[in-house]
């Protein structure tokens, strides 16, 4: 078991393997924050930072870039997620 802040022993690979666990645990929670990330793509994790990006739906032509619209009520709670999964705590951001 890792401790709460040591996130240096999970890989990105290894988050990216239960991501649909987190999705899960998010939706449980609130499915408006789940319907946020559902698309998120996992970039990097760092001990202190996991960094998504939606650049898939920036595909769609025009600004679809929605970051200014997240709520950071919702981003909490998909740290608190990644946290009861995995016990570690990131923090997160978009790139």
């Amino acid at each position: 078991m890792t401790s709460p802040s040591d996130s240096s022993a999970i890989t990105l690979d290894q988050l990216k393997e239960r991501w649909n666990e987190v999705l899960d645990r998010l939706l449980d929670q609130d499915r408006i924050a789940w319907l946020a990330f559902f698309d998120a793509r996992l970039v990097s994790l760092t001990p202190q930072v996991l960094t998504i990006t939606f650049a898939d739906v920036t595909k769609l032509g025009g600004d679809h870039n929605f970051s200014i619209a997240r709520n950071p009520k919702h981003i909490s709670l998909l740290a608190e997620s990644i946290r009861e999964i995995f016990e570690i705590s990131v923090e997160i951001v978009e790139e």
